[in-house]
């Protein structure tokens, strides 16, 4: 890839605002084991697409879901993997 050109998605730091909400560490140090190629990688290093509908995180080795994000007013969504279910967290409110 030369110099003008631009990845097609983001690094895993993407992902700290969205977690940042419901996770009190800085989510990005979190470390991970791929399950179908075995890469260590940091949440950092994960490579993010999105923004809509949501934040997809995938694997630098192999592409294989990590996880989702979807923020909705009142809830953020978290799937963890390629699994169908999904944690449901209150977001909290910000007032004015």
């Amino acid at each position: 890839m030369n110099e003008h050109e631009h990845p097609l998605y983001l690094d895993g730091n993407a992902l700290a605002g969205p977690l940042g909400e419901i996770f009190t560490t800085d989510p990005t140090t979190a470390w991970r084991l791929c399950p179908s190629c075995r890469l260590p990688a940091t949440m950092a290093q994960l490579h993010v697409y999105g923004p809509e509908p949501g934040l997809t995180a995938r694997c630098p080795g192999c592409a294989a879901i990590a996880l989702r994000v979807v923020t909705q007013p009142e809830y953020l969504w978290l799937q963890l993997g390629s699994g169908a279910g999904a944690f449901r967290f209150a977001r909290p409110h910000i007032t004015t």
